[in-house]
């Protein structure tokens, strides 16, 4: 403890200084992280908009987001989107649903989500030969 004027003085004028520049410190990393989290956050198709989204080149979702007028990185097919994805070379994905569903809950566990509803509902269809020795375990399994 200071005993002399000057002593104290300096010292109350560390203490208020050491706030000073803590509370900086913690405005700055919560801005930081508050500019993250709203840059980062997509929670439908109007949030798309500047952002780096990916979709497979020539498919139903490409043409869905040029009728939006959505910029977007085609691929040739799913699993080379999904690499770009997880590498952090996108923010989001457009795509089939059961794909990206798929993705959310295996590889993606726990770093993906969905957001949104479903943009474009569609149907899937399989082609089988007549008479099959598949179309059973496939009815089975669907």
């Amino acid at each position: 403890m200071p005993r002399s004027p000057a002593g104290r003085f300096f010292g109350v004028l560390l203490v208020i200084s050491s706030l000073f520049i803590v509370s900086v410190f913690v405005a700055k990393i919560t801005s930081v992280m508050t500019v993250e989290a709203i840059n980062t956050s997509i929670g439908g198709l109007n949030d798309l908009y500047g952002k780096r989204v990916g979709t497979v080149e020539r498919s139903t979702a490409a043409d869905f987001l040029d009728r939006r007028e959505l910029r977007y990185d085609g691929y040739g097919d799913p699993a080379t989107m999904l690499t770009e994805f997880a590498e952090g070379e996108l923010d989001a994905l457009v795509y089939d649903a059961p794909i990206l569903a798929y993705y959310a809950n295996n590889e993606g566990d726990g770093t993906t989500r969905l957001a949104g509803p479903i943009f474009l509902r569609e149907s899937y269809g399989i082609a089988l030969p007549s008479g099959s020795d598949l179309a059973e375990e496939i009815n089975q399994a669907l």
